[in-house]
């Protein structure tokens, strides 16, 4: 799959930022036919990370919500800032 097809768009609350800041993750409405390795390889590629780890969870409106674990070296922060979510 096309990296712009599996990876929507970035999701920002205040639950989101506290994660970015306390657990390095970041959070993205994925496309309901993409699976973990479709998203942790898309999110290397666009955003020029490395990705400890993915979950996914289907929200009561029907979408696909990914929570993805950067490795330590790279800071969700810094993507944050890049994606202007920040």
């Amino acid at each position: 799959m096309d990296p712009h097809e599996v990876i929507l768009y970035p999701l920002m609350t205040e639950s989101a930022s506290l994660m970015v800041e306390k657990d390095n993750k970041l959070i993205f409405i994925v496309s309901l036919k993409a699976g973990k390795s479709d998203i942790k390889e898309a999110v290397e590629k666009l955003y020029e990370v490395k990705v400890a780890k993915t979950t996914l969870l289907i929200t009561p409106q029907g979408q696909k919500k990914a929570f993805v674990k950067l490795m330590p070296e790279y800071k969700a922060s810094d993507v944050a800032i890049k994606l202007g979510i920040l």
